[in-house]
Formats: structure tokens, sequence, C-alpha cells
């Protein structure tokens, strides 16, 4: 008989593209979860994992049962579901999954108020960028998501999935403190099309906005250095290095070394919840998402 704790582990491997990443996604460390799938090998007397590079593949025999798993794994969260109702309270595992300033800048206090306030409900969170966290709610790998768009790179949802705004994101531009355009009350989006640009890499939504932006404007933008983490950002403005445009939520304290302005019309981003429909019925997605749209920060 197969094992469902065995079918979860490869359909993670399945989804996150390596046995490190489906560990970190389950709890679980990536002993535990190669052990896993050695014991599904040996139950179904097939080879599921190859090497390929530095990283695994999955075989067709693995595929076969990834797609079983599916199945079992939706039938299993619509059963929960049912239970949970019935019990009126949040509980069982509820994953989560958020950009990195949303991890930072309001998951922390919304995990323990849960977590005090719920204590049958077990919390997980996996930080990715809401490319990767809308397809993961979709797919049932996380049965929430917090996520952001901007009014000119909108980011599509399956059908299936329910939203609820949660806020708005207004972002600043931030240079070094002996930079030309310090002394100026606020920017306007004219001002940033000859400027040294320190923003994230390719792929990601805020990427995506600066260069449509700055091209809207008729320049080609000058993307110098392009690194994910906005504390590294902030490090490299305040080494005079370039200028960011960097989003409130989560930000952290600001150097010395960097003023902040803003910039008119000034660029915002939604932030918003979502999770599939046929989970709308379970307590616990109901009052994550109150606690979501409790703990916005104000003016934010």
């Amino acid at each position: 008989m197969l094992d469902l704790a065995r079918l979860r582990a490869l359909h993670a491997v399945h989804v996150h593209g390596s046995v490190g990443a489906a560990a970190g996604a389950l709890g679980y460390t990536p002993s535990a979860v190669s052990q896993q799938i050695a014991k599904l090998e040996r139950e179904t007397r097939t080879t599921l994992l190859e090497r390929k590079g530095r990283g695994v593949a999955l075989t067709d025999e693995a595929h076969l049962l990834v797609s079983t798993a599916q199945r079992l794994l939706s039938i299993v969260e619509e059963t929960e579901v049912a239970l949970e109702q019935r019990r009126g309270l949040p509980a069982g595992r509820l994953t989560m999954a958020a950009f990195p300033t949303a991890a930072r800048g309001i998951l922390p206090g919304v995990l323990a108020q849960l977590a005090a306030d719920h204590p049958a409900l077990e919390l997980r969170l996996v930080e990715q960028d809401p490319h990767v966290s809308v397809d993961l709610v979709a797919r049932g790998v996380v049965d929430l998501a917090v996520a952001h768009d901007w009014d000119i790179a909108p980011l599509p949802a399956p059908d299936g999935l329910e939203r609820v705004a949660l806020g708005a994101d207004r972002c600043d531009v931030l240079l070094p403190a002996g930079h030309p355009l310090a002394d100026r009350a606020e920017l306007c989006r004219a001002d940033l099309t000859a400027l040294r640009w320190i923003c994230q890499p390719p792929g990601t939504v805020c990427h995506e906005w600066l260069v449509r932006t700055l091209r809207a404007s008729g320049a080609e933008p000058d993307l110098a250095y392009q690194v994910a983490e906005f504390a590294t950002q902030l490090a490299l403005v305040a080494a005079g290095l370039g200028v960011a445009l960097v989003p409130r939520l989560g930000r952290g304290p600001v150097p010395e070394q960097v003023v902040v302005r803003p910039l008119e019309p000034a660029p915002v981003r939604g932030v918003f919840a979502l999770w599939r429909a046929k989970a709308s019925r379970r307590p616990a997605i109901a009052e994550t998402v109150r606690v979501l749209r409790a703990r916005w920060p104000a003016g934010g």
C-alpha cells in the first residue's frame, strides 16, 4: 500500500525542483525527504529519482506517482476542510507563502497572534516571490499566499483562487546623501531616467515595474546592481553606488548616508492574500485573512 507521507515528499520534490527545497517547504531535513523517497522506491520496486548534473530529475514512473499524489492530496484537503469546519475552530497545518518584505514586515506579528490564539493550528511559512507563490497556491502546495503586484504589472491569478486586498505599499526613492537630487523635497518620474539603479533581479515583480516605468519615460534603464535583498540595496545606496526604489513595508532602519525622497505620482504595490476557493470554508483561512487585514500597518 502506498504511503501518503512518502507520496507527499515526492510531490514536493516535483514542485520545488530539488530534495533540499522540498525539505524546506515540508519542514523536514533533506535526509528525511531522501529516506521517504527511498522507502517509496522499495515499496514500488522502481527508481523514482535520477541524478542530473548537480540535482535530480523525476523518472516517468515518478511522474505517474506525482499525478496520483496530487489527486490524493486534494481529497485529503477537502476532508480536512470539512472536519475543521465542523469543529468551527482553526486547526491543522496551515502553510503560508509570502514575499520577503511581507515576511519581514507583517508576518511575524500575524504568525505570533495566530499561534497564541489558536494552539491547535500548526503554522508553516515559506518565503517566495509572488510569481512563484501564486502557482504554489493553485497547485495546493501552500494554503495561502501574501503577494503583491503593480498597476502597470498586474499579477494574473489562475481560476479557482480567491483574493482579498490587504493594503497599499508605497515606494520611495533612496539616494546617497550627497546625490544631486537629495536636496529635492520630492521627485517626479522624469528625474529617474538618467540615474544608475540598484534593483531586484529579472523575473521579480519589482524589477518588471522599474523597467517598464523607465522605458515608458523614453529611457533605457541603467540597472548597474541587481540584488534580491532590500537590505543589500540599502547598503549599496549608502556606499554611493546608485539609487534604489524601495517599498516601505519591511524596509527597516535607513542608514545615515541614505536620503529618502517621495516620488510623485507615488509608485504603489497592491498587497493581497489569496487562497483556493474550495478552502474558503476552512476556519483557519478565514481567521488568517482577518488577522492579516487587522495587522496591516496604518498609513503604509
